[in-house]
């Protein structure tokens, strides 16, 4: 699929790790949380199989916060748990998600992929058209990255079961609410489509 690029959020250890400080994106208890990060295993290796690149969006503020505006209870969150700073095991990527050689990575500091990031530039020099969204948490950086996405222009499917929140019902009502700005589909339908 010519300008397709996979766009892959937050799959790092601080949210998707039991041992991570953030529960949003996977609660604690859930037991879905390696079914969701197997399924998008299988999409970056048959996305990889099929040339399609993955574009990498990970989260990391300067460690003494100076660059966060502390302006909702998410973000307040993460100060009170000393979590997403630059430098630590919580910043890095979970084991199997993380980038290969010549696959970009981009870093930014608020929910939207595109905010105070260079995903915009990496896209237009991928030629993107039609992006893949998946990762952790769909109602937070999934959901502001698809409806970012969705108002500049690109077509926007979602892998829903590769992407997990802290429960299934935020999970399903982030879905129905993406669900007018973007393809809603399964790991296994995109790969038969890539």
């Amino acid at each position: 699929m010519p300008g397709t690029v996979i766009v892959a959020n937050h799959y790092q250890n601080e949210n998707c790790h039991p041992d991570g400080k953030v529960k949003v994106g996977i609660a604690a208890d859930a037991d879905w949380r390696w079914q969701r990060l197997d399924n998008a295993k299988r999409l970056f290796a048959g996305a990889r199989a099929a040339g399609v690149p993955i574009v990498h969006v990970r989260l990391a503020v300067d460690p003494e916060y100076r660059d966060v505006i502390v302006n909702t209870a998410l973000i307040r969150e993460w100060l009170e748990l000393g979590a997403w700073k630059e430098g630590t095991w919580g910043t890095e990527f979970v084991d199997g998600l993380g980038p290969m050689a010549g696959e970009h990575v981009v870093t930014h500091t608020r929910n939207s992929g595109f905010q105070d990031s260079t995903l915009a530039q990496v896209l237009f020099k991928l030629g993107a058209r039609h992006l893949i969204c998946c990762g952790v948490s769909t109602a937070y950086t999934v959901e502001g990255t698809v409806r970012h996405a969705a108002d500049i222009g690109y077509e926007v499917t979602v892998a829903f079961d590769a992407c997990s929140t802290a429960t299934e019902a935020q999970h399903d009502a982030a879905l129905a609410a993406m669900s007018v700005l973007a393809e809603i589909k399964s790991v296994d339908a995109i790969l038969a489509a890539l």
